[in-house]
């Protein structure tokens, strides 16, 4: 009793213990929450519907398409604007998928296994095309030879992991060509869907025949909105307001941006640099000149041109040194050239120029053996046989191959980065083998009996040791611009210091609109982290010193306008002299048109100031131009077809760029004959394109799309 005596003693001190170690515990686990959030929302690339994708999802689709078109193009990798291209490629398919999707599921369209078994068995679908499955001689997609296919990857994943991993990318890239074909179809029935709520009739296709046909001319007076100064047209912001909500659909957007100002700094080399790296040029040149091992000194040159050591075409090698080739004799080294095209120093030893197949058929036999001895052994037991008749392919049976032929272009390996000495040998072999001859080529795991069965497009190949380096800054003149940068930002704090100071000291500020959809800012390169400050900042800030590029920028940003999704905000600078403009516009247009009210002429109203013009050939399908005001009017274009023969205008039209007041002079109906179901035909597919653009506008809008790339890209 005593103890709980004092604890009821202490009860306030209790109560209040116990509510803050309660708080700490709630705060605690808000902090972790929060934490964790904070850290799910650094991971999501995207949302659509509300549904997220994470970085992982979105690169394992990047990597899935990038290597459908590594398969489709023979290509190895992808510089930075292509794998730019296809994630935005992959992104918008993405996108596109889950809002079809959508709309589906609401409707109940599905596609079922049996359409996509009557797609693969009908094999005309364009993406069969692109499929090893297809057969060039029938045109059309083999069913039989997918499901051959797909029982061998089966079979060797249980009884040879190796031979299923070589199986592996065509298979990948067939899953690919499903999923695509079932999304098309998916997307084809929601069009179909759509088409059927459109359609035409005779009516509205006679008309739109006379609005093409039917040529009018007229005689025109025009009065120019440049004759009225701006400072004679009174603008308040209840007229801006106004305007704001006439036009204001037209100023949603889809995906956040902000307006900045930027300083870049390009740092270049010097007079020493470029003097210095001209030395060192001089001195490639002369090793070239007198050494044979050329392939050692382009390696030790770091050169971003490689040597491959086997002929190729001439467009292997870059435009600038393309130019140089034929002009040289072989044998011969160059001065140090320097390209303007890509800000580089360039010297060329051309070793070999010769007439060679660009494409080549053959077949091989591939050898093993515990031993050399063996391999040799076994290679010339199978050399004797084909040279005493034995068959090709029967004889690659035996040894466990196939033996078919294949064809290889210049085109599938003159763009490696290296080739090792075996693959040299076996390309050289390619080219120089006459039709028909066989060659035993003994490699490191064994031997290669090769064949050359057929020799196309004979055409010049070059062997050519290029060293090309860009003109780049040293260290010292890197860090005399960074110390001075740095030393101008730190002394400028303020977005206001930076922007009025950055003239005195040399540096040019500069403005942009960036979009979470853009890859970089200001089309700098490696801008990545400088994105991400950008979309955390606020209007005002600073940011801190950023390197980008390829180390060769340096640059500051200030945020001068955040513009979210939705409605553009009235008070964007941008915005408001857009919409001041069209207000002048309108008040210049008002005082115009009172100026020409009452004239029932165009020599009355020439003698109110306008400008007379004849114009020909007016439809009301196009819009006509009026050299007057350089402008094309729609408007005035409709008036005049709505007008007839030999009468005046019955009031001032307002255009783009002035007011105009007409008389038609001529009316001819055109030559060409009216074809309703054409016609019909024509308008009802011009109108679905245009319902299709709008649907798919506001399903896009509809689908809270939130688009994190930047965060990543």
């Amino acid at each position: 009793m005593a103890t709980l005596g004092k604890i009821r003693s202490k009860g306030a001190l209790l109560v209040s213990v116990v509510g803050f170690a309660l708080f700490a515990f709630i705060a605690e686990e808000a902090f972790r929450s929060c934490e964790t959030s904070s850290n799910d929302k650094r991971q999501q690339v995207g949302e659509v519907f509300g549904e997220k994708m994470d970085y992982m999802q979105f690169n394992k689709l990047v990597e899935e398409y990038s290597e459908v078109v590594k398969l489709q193009q023979g290509r190895d990798n992808f510089n930075e604007d292509e794998m730019n291209q296809l994630r935005d490629m992959v992104w918008n398919t993405y996108v596109q998928n889950k809002i079809i999707e959508n709309e589906a599921e609401k409707l109940g369209i599905k596609v079922t296994d049996d359409e996509l078994k009557q797609i693969l068995a009908e094999g005309t679908n364009p993406m069969l095309m692109q499929t090893p499955f297809f057969d060039r001689q029938t045109n059309r997609f083999d069913v039989n030879a997918l499901k051959k296919f797909q029982s061998e990857y089966k079979g060797y994943q249980k009884t040879s992991p190796q031979m299923a991993k070589q199986y592996e990318p065509v298979y990948k890239y067939w899953l690919f060509i499903e999923k695509s074909i079932r999304q098309q179809l998916l997307a084809q029935k929601y069009q179909s869907l759509l088409e059927g709520c459109i359609l035409s009739n005779k009516v509205e296709a006679q008309y739109a025949f006379n609005a093409q046909s039917t040529e009018y001319s007229a005689q025109l007076a025009a009065l120019p909105y440049s004759t009225v100064k701006d400072n004679e047209v009174k603008v308040s912001d209840e007229d801006i307001k106004k305007k704001y909500e006439e036009y204001k659909e037209r100023f949603i957007q889809a995906a956040e941006d902000r307006e900045i100002k930027y300083i870049d700094v390009h740092v270049q080399a010097s007079a020493a640099d470029v003097a210095a790296l001209n030395k060192e040029f001089d001195g490639y040149a002369a090793e070239l000149a007198t050494s044979e091992n050329v392939d050692a000194i382009v390696r030790k040159s770091a050169s971003s041109v490689s040597y491959l050591g086997v002929p190729v075409l001439k467009d292997a090698y870059p435009y600038d040194i393309r130019q140089q080739l034929d002009s040289m004799a072989v044998g011969a080294t160059s001065r140090v050239i320097t390209s303007k095209q890509d800000n580089t120093l360039n010297v060329i030893k051309l070793v070999s120029r010769q007439q060679l197949p660009d494409s080549v058929q053959y077949r091989r036999i591939e050898v093993a053996g515990a031993t050399a001895d063996e391999i040799a052994k076994r290679a010339d037991s199978i050399m004797t046989a084909l040279r005493s008749g034995a068959d090709f392919e029967a004889l690659a049976k035996v040894y466990g191959q196939s033996g078919e032929k294949t064809w290889i272009t210049t085109r599938q390996y003159q763009t490696a980065p290296s080739l090792d000495k075996d693959t040299k040998e076996f390309i050289n072999s390619l080219n120089t083998l006459a039709s028909g001859e066989y060659k035993t080529l003994a490699f490191t795991q064994g031997s290669i009996i090769l064949q050359v069965t057929e020799r196309k497009a004979m055409t010049n190949k070059y062997m050519a040791a290029v060293i090309k380096k860009k003109i780049t800054f040293s260290n010292d003149t890197y860090n005399a611009a960074f110390n001075k940068f740095s030393s101008f930002v730190s002394a400028n704090l303020t977005a206001e210091e930076l922007i009025k100071n950055a003239p005195k000291s040399g540096y040019t500020v500069s403005e942009a609109t960036v979009s979470t959809m853009q890859h970089n800012i200001a089309g700098i390169r490696d801008t990545k982290e400088a994105m991400r400050w950008l979309f955390e900042a606020k209007k005002g800030d600073v940011s801190q010193l950023y390197q980008c590029g390829n180390n060769e920028h340096m640059m500051v940003i200030v945020v001068d306008g955040i513009n979210p999704v939705g409605y553009r905000s009235m008070d964007d600078p941008q915005l408001r002299e857009f919409l001041k403009s069209e207000v002048i516009k309108d008040k210049k247009a008002e005082m115009l048109m009172a100026k020409l009210a009452g004239v029932k002429t165009v020599a009355e109203a020439k003698a109110k100031g306008a400008v007379v013009v004849d114009v020909n050939q007016v439809t009301y399908a196009s819009p006509v131009f009026v050299p007057a005001t350089g402008a094309s009017e729609a408007a005035l274009s409709g008036a005049i077809t709505a007008t007839a023969k030999g009468k005046f205008s019955k009031k001032p039209v307002k255009g783009n760029m002035g007011v105009y007041v007409f008389t038609v002079t001529g009316v001819q109906q055109g030559k060409g004959k009216f074809d309703v179901k054409s016609e019909m035909q024509r308008l009802r597919m011009k109108n679905i394109n245009a319902a299709t653009r709008l649907v798919m506008n506001e399903l896009y809008l509809g689908a809270d799309i939130k688009d994190n790339r930047y965060m990543f890209f």
